[in-house]
């Protein structure tokens, strides 16, 4: 009898799972279900398919059902998963179209469910041209409102209202974005969030606001039933078009909570290296799984596409009879506001306290390339070393610069746990072009070991 695996979610995970998988085992049946009608997109393009980067939606789109199809994978759409019964290993699944529910059986179970938009507890949430950025449809919809508006407001200070508050300035939208802690990007240190902050608010003076330590309380609508203000909670009344929700996310797992499969960091699926949840039989992936941190050696929760896409990967080869592990992450993060880019890798300042560690670091500002040179950029990073292993805990960076070379050059010394005097003697490549003779990171290093001997 043909062995059945059945996939559970379409974002990223799930078709990667399955598309790995078939490669792996032309054997097995495999299907997969999902509530959207659109399958296997990047989400995170869509702040530049808003920005009009990307001028045709249809191109976040990597495989459609018809493509799986030729693979001999079957993938059926708008259909949701009501529940799991590992005893029995089937799902229960309605049609949201017809709202039949049946049931499907199972031999081997994937769960990639992702992760869904946390909805703030505030009176009036359900006016209109109040929208979350989740799928392609709510892309359209806010790129559809944008074009017709003046105002927008943003709530939350993730890497989402950032990207997204570029799309809205470049297409001349006044943007007030509002954040109910102390900082914007609060994996941040607070003095890169304040250089981010402050880059933002000075690049274009007049069009955008950043209200910090801020709550929306209430919103109020017109007579269409369109939100057009917003309250909160020191008074403010501020006038809009359209708003977007950056308030997070949270693991699509309500689904699990009442059965055997166990839980962990905020909700999301507790999962071995091999991508094996607490049941045989039954694996998990993507953002609705909990991920191990490398640096912290805690579990953790972080949803990152770039995850997702490994784990499924993984997942599939195990499936398949394979040897694989997923150890863990950094979280290492980037994303741009014109031409800062803005990264961070490991854990901060403020975290490696938190944790236990004892922390040194360093803040070098340098240009990314010889003085003399043309077109040079100039970055700030911030590099963080416990002082009693010596070894790298994390690094930020911001700037116009090549920062992303530098973050990079730190990830596999994290992950070796290379010491600082190791590190800061690597023979980074130089040649005016691309670096100073001293390449910054190794500047930040050398200043950390300065600091430990004194």
């Amino acid at each position: 009898m043909t062995e059945k695996v059945v996939i559970i979610g379409g974002g990223a995970a799930g078709p990667k799972t399955a598309a790995k998988l078939r490669r792996e085992r032309s054997d097995l049946k495999i299907d997969l279900y999902t509530q959207e009608d659109i399958i296997s997109y990047s989400a995170c393009g869509l702040p530049y398919f808003i920005e009009n980067i990307i001028q045709d939606a249809d191109t976040l789109i990597l495989r459609t059902p018809e493509d799986f199809k030729k693979q001999n994978i079957d993938v059926h759409i708008k259909q949701k998963c009501l529940k799991v019964d590992t005893e029995n290993q089937t799902v229960t699944v309605q049609d949201l179209i017809s709202n039949n529910i049946y049931e499907v059986h199972y031999n081997i179970l994937v769960i990639a469910t992702g992760a869904i938009p946390v909805m703030p507890d505030i009176p009036n949430i359900d006016l209109k041209n109040i929208y979350t950025l989740r799928t392609i449809q709510d892309g359209i919809n806010i790129k559809q409102k944008m074009l017709s508006s003046k105002k927008a407001v943003l709530l939350g200070g993730g890497y989402i209202s950032i990207e997204v508050m570029e799309a809205l300035v470049q297409n001349n939208i006044q943007v007030t974005l509002i954040e109910k802690n102390h900082q914007i990007l609060k994996m941040f240190d607070e003095d890169f969030s304040q250089r981010i902050m402050d880059y933002i608010i000075g690049r274009n003076p007049g069009q955008v606001s950043i209200l910090t330590n801020e709550e929306v309380v209430a919103f109020s609508g017109n007579e269409n039933g369109e939100v057009e203000k917003i309250i909160t909670s020191s008074g403010k009344e501020i006038e809009t078009d359209f708003v977007v929700l950056g308030t997070g996310v949270r693991p699509n797992t309500d689904f699990l909570i009442n059965t055997d499969i166990k839980l962990g960091v905020n909700q999301s699926i507790k999962v071995d290296k091999t991508l094996k949840t607490s049941k045989q039989g039954v694996y998990a992936v993507g953002d609705c799984t909990d991920n191990f941190n490398l640096v912290t050696n805690r579990y953790t929760w972080v949803p990152m596409g770039s995850t997702a896409n490994k784990e499924g990967r993984c997942a599939a080869i195990n499936i398949a009879g394979g040897n694989c592990t997923f150890d863990g992450i950094l979280n290492s993060t980037i994303t741009k506001y014109f031409d800062l880019t803005i990264s961070i890798i490991g854990i901060s300042y403020r975290d490696a306290i938190q944790f236990g560690f004892q922390p040194e670091y360093a803040i070098v500002t340098k240009r990314d390339k010889a003085g003399y040179m043309p077109n040079t950029g100039t970055m700030t990073l911030k590099l963080i070393v416990d002082k009693n292993t010596h070894t790298i805990l994390g690094i930020q960076g911001i700037g116009d610069g090549d920062v992303n070379q530098r973050i990079n050059a730190v990830i596999p010394a994290i992950l070796s746990k290379t010491k600082l005097e190791s590190f800061m003697n690597l023979d980074l490549p130089y040649s005016p072009p691309y670096s100073p003779a001293i390449d910054p990171v190794l500047n930040a290093a050398q200043i950390i070991y300065q600091k430990i001997n004194g």
